[in-house]
């Protein structure tokens, strides 16, 4: 092959110097030796020379021949060849013009060369003709192979892809002259990884070729690309890639659990929130695909469990959510579904991708401490009660089946003085030293029921023993009131509310009774009416009060506390008759009260005297003033 296309070349150089000659002429020597120059047809036989590469002859490769017309044979011509590999890649013969190349050429080193040839007088080196410029080409041979400079190549495609689809794009690159015959032009073609995929032979885009590829079959593929030269016909050089083709995930299977049904045995004394069981359903997909979403259906163990999904390993925690009971209830049974948290529309119609399974749990006795049943206990004591005084009771039970008695004690370290005594057996709490709240208003102890049948199971609960006031102060009226009954007052009229106070700590919630004292309960006048909110009113009996009569009526009214023990006393009410309008507006009451508004006070009442008695004194004075100057005058008259 090689020496075929060598022979092509050679019959081309031939075939330029037979048949290319040029018509420029040329000044050279008078063929008769006269002094000076003529003008001369030039005839060069001219264009461009080739040389093919690689070659292997043994002797220097013939390029081709420089002739001019002015050689007629006689030795008088010598060519002369500069420029580039003139003398080192280069040769020509002086006398008939033959130049060839003194060793083998790489076209992809340096595809051409640009020489200057001129022909002179072999005895005065003058010029014959100017000196011209030509160019050597190095004619390709097929002599290199096609290359994958980016080779190996890694590629996916989601799996399931429909036939055709884009996988990837191989290249290859032929150092050989895309612009001489076939050398350089690449087909492209598997050697292996049929069926599966496809390579278009011009472009080297690789497509899928089978339907339905799945992942979960087989993951990884290694495609072996071929470029070959010569469009691939026979003969051409080749180069090969590897192509690793992965098929990327797709979520095309639903979770699944190994197994229908799971059993766990959970003790009742199980924190709330702790994990009980561990589920897991599997799914054949990877990384997003395979997240599994876990929920608990609704029904029986709804309210008591839930779960919560492992994202490291996609397994469903059931966790307690509220407190067991053996006693309650022995057994749960509910079911959990999975599901995919990213679903896609195109798998959907393989059917539902969830599945079910069935968790039933029991629940295990233990022996449990005793339950108090309040979570703490507060109890009022008065100060200075009588040592052995039970306060109040805490009461605990056993709630297991076997139901152990209880023994109740105070933790000495809540009560280092032994303020307090318990009853071991019925939990009733009692005085052990007399209290005092001015040293200590509050404490603050420990109970501790211990169960019988196993000492080892204790529970504790708060006790607060407020330490209270006794009951020092009688309450007494809240004000000296004055009051006043109008002499036109009908029989059952309120006219006055009053109310206590009393000098006992604190003053919230302290609450007073009023009554009639027994020896006034037959008093026809007046009588006292409780209204149950710490105030009382004054109602009448009868009507027809007049002031000559009687002026001024006393009514004693009984005070007593809600206190410990309780404390009363007797306040006078002063009730003074007056006449009054229609309508109950105050007239007058007495001479001292004349004309004065309603609602005056004594205070009042007496300032108002003790002015009108000034301006007595005043006009006295005056008057007496007056009358010593009538005297005076009379004298002098």
């Amino acid at each position: 092959e090689q020496n075929l296309e060598y022979m092509q070349v050679k019959f081309l150089l031939l075939y330029q110097v037979f048949e290319c000659r040029s018509s420029m002429s040329l000044v050279g020597p008078m063929r008769n030796g006269a002094a000076g120059f003529q003008r001369v047809k030039r005839g060069w036989v001219w264009n461009q020379f080739f040389v093919l590469e690689e070659y292997m002859g043994s002797d220097p490769q013939y390029v081709g021949k420089l002739h001019t017309d002015l050689d007629k044979g006689d030795s008088v011509v010598k060519y002369t060849l500069s420029g580039d590999g003139a003398g080192s890649i280069f040769t020509i013969d002086q006398t008939t013009g033959d130049i060839h190349a003194l060793r083998s050429l790489d076209r992809e080193e340096k595809p051409y060369y640009t020489l200057r040839a001129q022909a002179v007088d072999i005895n005065t080196n003058r010029p014959l003709e100017p000196e011209s410029e030509f160019v050597i080409k190095v004619q390709d041979i097929n002599d290199n192979e096609p290359k994958f400079l980016e080779g190996p190549y890694r590629a996916s495609v989601p799996e399931m892809s429909p036939v055709g689809t884009y996988v990837t794009q191989v290249t290859a690159t032929d150092a050989d002259d895309p612009t001489y015959g076939n050398s350089a032009r690449v087909v492209y073609s598997i050697l292996h990884g049929q069926p599966y995929f496809s390579v278009d032979p011009k472009t080297g885009v690789i497509k899928t070729a089978l339907p339905n590829m799945d992942r979960e079959v087989k993951e990884q593929y290694q495609v072996l690309i071929q470029a070959k030269d010569m469009g691939g016909q026979l003969g051409g050089l080749a180069g090969t890639t590897n192509v690793n083709i992965t098929l990327s995930d797709v979520n095309d299977n639903p979770p699944r659990f190994s197994k229908s049904n799971y059993y766990w045995q959970v003790p009742e004394s199980s924190a709330v929130g702790s994990a009980v069981g561990r589920i897991k359903a599997h799914d054949l997909d990877i990384g997003k695909n395979a997240e599994v979403e876990y929920t608990i259906v609704p029904g029986d163990g709804g309210a008591m469990f839930d779960i919560a999904t492992n994202e490291h390993n996609q397994e469903g925690i059931i966790i307690l959510k509220r407190p067991l009971d053996f006693e309650t209830k022995k057994a749960y049974t509910f079911k959990v579904d999975a599901s995919n948290t990213h679903l896609d529309p195109r798998f959907q119609s393989f059917g539902a991708f969830k599945d079910t399974a069935t968790v039933k749990i029991n629940v295990l006795d233990v022996d449990e401490p005793p339950v108090f049943n309040k979570p703490s206990y507060v109890m009022d004591v008065y100060e200075d009660t009588p040592v052995g005084t039970i306060i109040g009771a805490v009461t605990a039970q056993d709630l297991d089946a076997n139901s152990s008695p209880v023994r109740y004690s105070i933790d000495w370290k809540s009560d280092l003085d032994s303020y307090f005594d318990i009853d071991p057996v019925e939990g009733t709490i009692s005085t052990n030293e007399l209290l005092d709240r001015e040293s200590i208003a509050q404490h603050n102890i420990s109970v501790v029921a211990t169960k019988l049948s196993n000492p080892v199971l204790t529970s504790r609960v708060a006790v607060t023993v407020h330490v209270l006031d006794i009951n020092e102060f009688p309450p007494e009226l809240a004000s000296p009131y004055e009051t006043f009954v109008c002499e036109n007052a009908k029989v059952g009229q309120v006219i006055q509310i009053f109310s206590a106070k009393d000098k006992d700590l604190p003053s919230a919630g302290q609450q007073f009774s009023f009554k009639s004292p027994k020896e006034d309960i037959k008093n026809k006048n007046f009588t006292i009416r409780d209204f149950g909110n710490n105030t009382a009113g004054i109602v009448t009996k009868r009507s027809g009060f007049r002031r000559r009569l009687q002026e001024i009526y006393f009514l004693p009214v009984v005070i007593e506390d809600n206190g410990y023990p309780p404390k009363s006393s007797t306040g006078t009410l002063t009730i003074r008759v007056c006449g009054c309008e229609s309508d109950g507006s105050l007239l007058t009451c007495s001479a001292e009260a004349i004309f004065l508004p309603v609602g005056l006070s004594t205070g009042a009442l007496i300032a108002i005297l003790l002015l009108l008695a000034l301006l007595h004194i005043l006009f006295a004075l005056l008057c007496s003033h007056f009358q010593k100057v009538l005297v005076c005058r009379s004298k002098t008259e």
